[in-house]
């Protein structure tokens, strides 16, 4: 991967977004209306290139621990995972029972809005890493969200997020339309430290393509450790 991180906090974007209020208004959206009526035709198809797709893989495959339970969050039609990453249990949670049930990666899933509830069915401590795939934009409860990704991870455990330009800009919140590549994963992690439960986090341009594109969907990552309760 080629670091951003100097990138993204020298320039101050991470410490003013730190600072800076999250504001109701940041996660208004075009649409309104809830999620599952959005999401409730199946979509069997991946939202990003092959590149990015290759770019996400290798992110999974170098920071999630091997033969764990990974919770892959905002799940959908593919998780993304390398074909070297053994895991005991890969749980999706996604809005669309269709695209989780052709999903042949996760070994379980579950339905559920994490935007209407960010309490998610697990148990505490139930998961040794967790991943979000281009989807971190569509959260409107943000900091509730990581703050219960928290809960169900072991310490140790990573929280990962990759993000790419591909999105449904109707169903993107306000802030994240409004910023660009770096400020975005400036935005993740403010979420991260808001919520609490994370350490130091770490950014990456994963798929190599620099913060002004190139011939290929670019593919960035965020990822922070839970640390000791």
């Amino acid at each position: 991967m080629n670091p951003l991180s100097q990138h993204l906090w020298q320039y101050g974007y991470h410490d003013r977004m730190s600072e800076a209020e999250l504001k109701p208004a940041f996660f208004e959206r075009q649409d309104p209306s809830p999620d599952a009526l959005f999401y409730a035709e199946p979509r069997l198809v991946t939202h990003i290139d092959d590149h990015a797709i290759a770019a996400a893989s290798k992110v999974y495959g170098e920071l999630l621990p091997n033969n764990a339970a990974i919770l892959d969050l905002m799940s959908s039609y593919r998780s993304h995972m390398p074909p070297d990453l053994a895991w005991t249990r890969l749980a999706g949670l996604g809005l669309n029972e269709v695209e989780l049930r052709e999903n042949d990666q996760l070994t379980d899933y579950v339905v559920h809005d994490l935007n209407a509830n960010p309490r998610m069915p697990y148990g505490d401590a139930e998961f040794d890493g967790a991943v979000v795939t281009v989807s971190v934009q569509y959260m409107t409860r943000p900091v509730e969200i990581f703050a219960d990704v928290a809960r169900v991870l072991r310490p140790g455990a990573p929280f990962i997020l990759t993000y790419s330009n591909r999105l449904f800009p109707t169903k993107a919140v306000r802030i994240w339309l409004a910023l660009d590549a770096r400020e975005r994963a400036a935005l993740i992690g403010t979420y991260f430290k808001r919520s609490g439960g994370f350490g130091d986090v770490s950014a990456a341009d994963a798929a190599g393509n620099g913060p002004d594109g190139g011939p290929h969907d670019p593919l960035f990552a965020v990822w922070a450790h839970r640390i000791e309760a």
